[in-house]
């Protein structure tokens, strides 16, 4: 029984982040894939089936658009669009609040996530790799007065949750790693340092890494529900 569960995990190992990873590009291709309108799909257009045709057009459509508002006329569409946008109360709300976060994340020129820096969290003397997402403003930086940053904290294994926090400038040490570099220190669990491994090899150690903590998390749960089971024997 032993051997067999050894053998069991090991093939876990291999096969866990490649079911995820298949399943989160599926997932992808799939939200872009619904946006397609119905006219448009290649049953529509040709009368047959065409896979990945849909996602090609939606790559199309963003480089274009891309292309397109490079320019003076094209901005000024977009600006009167947006103006339009700001009219209707509740469509402004959201639209406005995820341009601010696309814009910061994901423009050429932002800053947010452009730096690694180790913070002390979640108390003084333990420390942790953050990343700088910019600094306070509004009404928060008043209150705060002084020099703040924000910071963004990840979680490990999976830096796609954490914590922001704000803090003083002075408690913020940059460091010269880069970001990739940082995640990838931050998906290991500290296993693969920065430099120290050949990329495949780093590759390797942090797809392990995340199979063995799917293959924990996976076993704690039973542990944990049938601790929590009215009559159990605990």
């Amino acid at each position: 029984m032993r051997t067999f569960k050894r053998y069991f995990i090991t093939g876990l190992l291999v096969w866990i982040p490649l079911v995820i990873t298949l399943w989160v590009l599926s997932l992808v291709f799939t939200t872009l894939e619904s946006v397609v309108p119905r006219f448009l799909t290649s049953q529509s257009l040709f009368g047959i089936q065409i896979p990945g045709f849909q996602l090609l057009l939606v790559l199309l459509v963003v480089f274009f658009t891309g292309l397109a508002v490079a320019n003076f006329i094209g901005r000024a569409l977009v600006d009167r669009w947006e103006r339009l946008l700001g009219k209707i109360p509740l469509v402004r709300s959201i639209y406005n609040s995820v341009k601010q976060v696309s814009d910061t994340v994901l423009s050429p020129s932002g800053q947010a996530f452009r730096e690694a820096v180790l913070v002390q969290y979640p108390r003084q003397g333990a420390w942790t790799i953050a990343f700088l997402t910019g600094v306070p403003g509004g009404e928060v930086a008043e209150r705060l007065g002084g020099d703040y940053v924000s910071v963004y904290v990840p979680t490990t294994p999976n830096p796609t949750s954490g914590f922001f926090l704000m803090m003083p400038r002075a408690d913020v040490q940059v460091l010269d790693m880069s970001v990739d570099a940082a995640l990838k220190y931050i998906v290991s669990m500290g296993v693969v340092v920065p430099g120290a491994l050949k990329p495949e090899l780093e590759s390797a150690v942090i797809n392990a890494v995340q199979a063995a903590a799917a293959v924990g998390a996976a076993a704690a749960t039973p542990e944990q529900n049938n601790n929590g089971k009215p009559g159990s024997d605990h």
